[in-house]
């Protein structure tokens, strides 16, 4: 045997790469080398067990990924590899497709429809059948036919369960029939097609049967039921099948995968060789240590003992910020003194968070601050289409002649305007008007114009919005304003016709609320419209900055699967974000927070932050959080920083009694963690609380300090000028005070008052 194959590998990636005949299961832990695994894999079946590279196929998720297979297989056998199969699954069976076009009810030269594609086919089926696309949203349909491929389930074999279903069982023949006759397939046939020609064509499977001797499967926790079933049948009956995943990174049940397919595998190859590859090559012990913590509480799965040479490694740091700017201005001053303090770039740093929604605090700071960072995994903030049409709304209500603002919402949701109608409008304000305002006036007053009726119908009745709308900004309340907008063109209605499922129908809607908080804390603040618009616009000019590759990311926890950086922060641990409030609902869905995390937490190679706000304002509703129940798993040895243990239900309504002031007249499941520990006599280490705590008396205990700036004061600095105290509090000879100042570049600074503070 060649040694070039195995030198430098552990004894269990030996293992796997030299296992003989059979199936074969690898267990791969993150940052194991399983990619090393597989390729060494493939090179082993050709040099050592003399299989032609004509008999091999491996498979895997992205191109990008089954590129990089392939040049590493080459670099290792010396040249290129001809005949061996190696790509995602679509671009196999697309492939073989088009060799067996004949019996398919497709011909060879069968073409892909686009995902653009697929919604105009739908919405013909759909019309055909006189069914009201206002009310199922084709995007929607679509995403059931899907699933249904997905799980191999044919036109005539779908069963509706509920009236949308029924919907569906009409439209899915329909659809499919379109295809046929445009000789078109879809993403999903390309899957379900070759399953169905190999399980139902034997002169088929036999010919593939004879050619596949070897089937290799990278990331198997992420195949849906189609891709296993493909696996399963190209691999009869030699059954010379060798997969590598893992079910603790399982994290794409929304698209369709079953981490559970792993466990499928053991049951439909009982006699296979199961190989766990536990050693770490990415990231020191305690941060191992950490992410065992959260896994091991997850059933169903293999447990896997991940350990490393680097022993030794900072502890994980733990912090807890007042609310989400104090986060994010955290994080920023952390990547600077690393920057500075270990020679670290911004490209060695990765921020991730639950939900596109966190992006925003995060970016401004990062644009207020000059940091450079680039979104992964996502459309930055002020760039979703949901937010981008609101603010658009905003601006024609502050300026009516904003041309391009109101070009952009004019039909949006549909009211019937179409582009030959709004030509003819901008034609006749352009010529005969001074302004898309004094336009709009006159349509308002039923003066004649050289546009149709049924036109000038529409524009006046839009113009009777737009009126409405200036006189409740006029009176300053923004907040009223946009739920006016939204309410008034039925925009949420709209979020399910635009969007594809209702996971994005719901994260469009998350958005929304997260500008809802935007709005309303500008309103707050005494900002008016144009003042709050102005700076949007500052934001959402560079939102997205760029610095070649010397950028810090800011990625959402499912983007990071595959990626490793120097340096993760993980925002946003708290209790209805992560895990996420979706996850109290769903079977399964703790255990998939669960995988996310232990996802999260395996990117870093050196450091790990974990951070959580007291308050944060999330989707127009600023509370105080409870600290996420996987703080309290990480072991306490590991971290730095606060260790909360607030993580049931019950604690959390402790938790949030703990944290807010309570009167004199609560009862004592409202006192304070002070008061409480006095009137039993403990304190929280359950310690005897005696000796060790003065006692208020009964007029009220030991008079405090009075504060002079309180929560909502409007105060004056003579270096940073006007802005709002967010808290205070008394500390020996003098105050202590957090302000937001309205001039965005200075934000929010911590101040002694005794240091030119003064009330406004």
């Amino acid at each position: 045997m060649a040694t070039s194959l195995v030198d430098g590998l552990n004894p269990q990636q030996r293992a796997a790469i030299t296992a003989g005949e059979g199936p074969v299961l690898v267990l791969a832990g993150p940052g194991s080398g399983k990619t090393r695994v597989l390729t060494h894999r493939i090179a082993y079946l050709i040099r050592e067990m003399n299989v032609p590279p004509e008999a091999i196929v491996a498979v895997t998720f992205t191109n990008k990924a089954a590129g990089e297979m392939r040049a590493r297989v080459e670099a290792l056998m010396g040249g290129a590899m001809r005949g061996l199969t190696i790509g995602t699954f679509h671009s196999i069976c697309a492939r073989l497709l088009r060799r067996e076009g004949q019996h398919t009810p497709y011909g060879s030269d069968y073409v892909i429809f686009d995902t653009d594609d697929q919604v105009t086919v739908i919405t013909q089926a759909l019309n055909e059948m006189n069914i009201d696309t206002s009310k199922f949203n084709p995007r929607r349909i679509l995403g059931a036919v899907s699933t249904a491929k997905n799980e191999l389930i044919t036109p005539s074999d779908f069963k509706a369960l509920d009236y949308f279903g029924e919907v569906v069982a009409r439209a899915y023949p329909r659809y499919q029939a379109v295809l046929l006759d445009n000789n078109a397939m879809d993403f999903d046939d390309l899957l379900m097609q070759m399953a169905l020609l190999l399980r139902d064509n034997p002169t088929v499977a036999e010919k593939y049967r004879r050619l596949f001797g070897f089937v290799l499967v990278d990331e198997f926790q992420d195949t849906n039921t189609a891709q296993y079933e493909l696996v399963r049948l190209m691999a009869a009956p030699q059954n010379n099948v060798f997969v590598v995943g893992d079910e603790d990174q399982g994290i794409y049940a929304f698209r369709g995968a079953d981490y559970r397919n792993v466990l499928r595998f053991r049951q439909d190859y009982p006699s296979a060789q199961v190989v766990l590859l536990e050693q770490n090559y990415r990231s020191p012990q305690p941060v191992l240590d950490v992410a065992r913590a959260i896994i091991d509480k997850n059933t169903h799965r293999t447990p896997k003992a991940l350990f490393t040479d680097r022993r030794d490694g900072e502890k994980i740091t733990v912090y807890e910020a007042y609310n989400e700017d104090f986060e994010a201005r955290y994080i920023i001053e952390q990547i600077d003194d690393l920057c500075r303090r270990e020679k670290l770039d911004y490209g060695d740093f990765a921020v991730m968070y639950r939900t596109n929604a966190q992006s925003r605090a995060l970016e401004e700071a990062f644009i207020r601050e000059g940091v450079p960072y680039v979104l992964i995994g996502g459309v930055g903030f002020y760039k979703r289409r949901e937010v981008r049409d609101l603010l658009a709304y905003l601006r024609v209500v502050n300026n009516p002649n904003d041309k391009v603002s109101f070009a952009r919402v004019v039909n949006v949701p549909r009211r019937g305007i179409g582009e030959k109608s709004l030509r003819e409008f901008q034609n006749w304000a352009a010529t005969e008007c001074s302004g898309y305002d004094d336009a709009l006036d006159r349509l308002l007053r039923g003066e004649a114009s050289p546009i149709n009726a049924r036109t000038r119908r529409l524009f006046a009745d839009f113009a009777l919005q737009i009126k409405g709308w200036r006189e409740l900004a006029s009176s300053g309340d923004l907040i009223g304003l946009l739920d006016r907008i939204i309410a008034d063109t039925g925009y949420n209605l709209y979020l399910h016709e635009m969007s594809d499922n209702e996971d994005q129908a719901r994260e469009r809607s998350e958005n929304i609320q997260e500008l809802r908080g935007l709005v309303r804390r500008a309103q707050d603040e005494g900002t008016v419209l144009g003042e709050f618009l102005v700076d949007q616009s500052l934001l959402s000019d560079v939102d997205e900055l760029k610095a070649g590759g010397n950028a810090v990311t800011l990625l959402t926890l499912h983007a990071a699967k595959g990626l490793e950086y120097p340096v993760v922060f993980i925002t946003g641990l708290e209790e209805g974000l992560m895990p996420h409030q979706r996850a109290f609902e769903e079977p399964d869905g703790m255990s998939e927070e669960r995988r996310l995390m232990y996802v999260g937490v395996t990117r870093a190679e050196q450091r790990l932050f974990l951070t959580y706000a007291f308050r944060r304002t999330m989707y127009g509703s600023n509370q105080a959080n409870v600290p996420s129940r996987f703080l309290a798993d990480l072991p306490p040895e590991r971290i730095e920083g606060l260790t909360p243990r607030a993580t049931s239900r019950t604690d959390q309504t402790r938790y949030r009694a703990d944290t807010t002031w309570a009167s004199a007249s609560t009862s004592n499941a409202g006192q304070s963690r002070l008061a409480r520990d006095l009137a039993r006599g403990t304190g929280a280490s359950g310690s005897s609380a005696s000796g060790k705590i003065i006692p208020f008396s009964k007029a009220g205990g030991a008079p405090k300090p009075a504060l002079r700036f309180t929560s909502g004061a409007t105060v004056r600095h003579p270096k940073y000028g006007s802005g709002t105290v967010i808290q205070s509090k008394s500390i020996p000879d003098d105050e202590e005070v957090v302000v937001a100042f309205h001039d965005k570049k200075i934000g929010i600074k911590t101040l002694y008052a005794s240091y030119g503070l003064s009330l406004e």
